[in-house]
């Protein structure tokens, strides 16, 4: 049974395998990519296990094809279980996306139209997971570049159906949210206000780019600082949600350990000062 996280913490690299082991970095937890860890043995696993023995740790996946049309991949679930077993994770989450079709596997994490069809395919296939782990499952919302001509629901209707018919938890990512809002010209703040506050149990925290060919789209890169817009965005959320654990996300240009503990101080001093002010909005 999984307990909830609390505090700020990072994205497990192996970059910072050795810092992380060496110090006393000031995070509160850890999350893990999990297929990295998928695995029957090695060094991953060995450093895994000593870096749960020091830290609480979060899942995260990235093949989970929620929401495709293939058959959920039992395989995949039963190695997952399998760490879950041995790491005891807080949280168990993987995206509201599709990101396999006839057995062949993408590497990307592909929206979904945003429609009540999609809705109950995605609740049926998060309770088969939850059933299969023996754990709650979280999802995270995803960058999208597009919106499909079926569409019947915004954004925020569907993250809020998708948690509301399936019970699953949400993992907000706020760049992702910033990205969107951008690109498909909605406003954020507004977002936010319309998710259901006690269905977010997580906060990612990272940077984006703009499209180099001009087209005036960010794109979801998580390779760089997270930026005054979304940690503008991010006091937005805890005034919204509250006290929800945040980290901060990086997968590319991955920087020196030190640099990520002081974007963490910021998401803590955002946040105290944030609930130094008594919220505002409404559920």
């Amino acid at each position: 049974m999984t307990t909830a996280l609390h505090g700020f913490g990072l994205g497990l690299r192996p970059q910072h395998y050795d810092a992380l082991l060496a110090g006393e970095a000031r995070v509160d937890w850890l999350e893990i990519l999990s297929e990295n860890y998928l695995v029957e043995g090695g060094r991953p696993l060995w450093m895994l296990d000593r870096m749960a023995e020091r830290w609480p740790v979060a899942l995260h996946g990235v093949s989970l094809n929620i929401g495709g049309s293939d058959p959920l991949d039992r395989d995949y679930l039963r190695a997952l279980g399998r760490l879950a077993r041995r790491v005891r994770p807080r949280i168990v989450s993987d995206h509201l996306c599709w990101t396999r079709h006839a057995g062949v596997q993408f590497h990307d994490l592909l929206p979904l139209p945003q429609n009540e069809d999609t809705v109950r395919h995605v609740a049926r296939r998060v309770r088969q997971v939850q059933d299969a782990l023996g754990l709650p499952l979280v999802l995270e919302n995803v960058s999208s570049y597009l919106r499909f001509a079926d569409d019947t629901l915004d954004e925020a209707q569907f993250l809020s159906a998708i948690a509301t018919e399936s019970g699953c938890g949400l993992l907000l990512d706020v760049n992702n949210v910033f990205v969107n809002a951008h690109n498909h010209g909605f406003d954020a703040v507004a977002f936010l206000d319309r998710l259901p506050r006690g269905a977010v149990r997580q906060i990612h925290l990272a940077g984006h780019s703009e499209d180099a060919r001009g087209s005036g789209l960010l794109i979801d890169t998580h390779d760089a600082p997270v930026p005054d817009g979304v940690w503008s965005l991010y006091a937005e959320a805890v005034r919204r949600f509250g006290e929800v654990p945040a980290m901060i996300e990086r997968d590319d240009h991955i920087p020196p350990l030190a640099d990520l503990l002081a974007e963490l101080d910021i998401a803590r001093r955002l946040a105290t000062e944030t609930l130094a002010v008594p919220m505002e909005r409404a559920a």
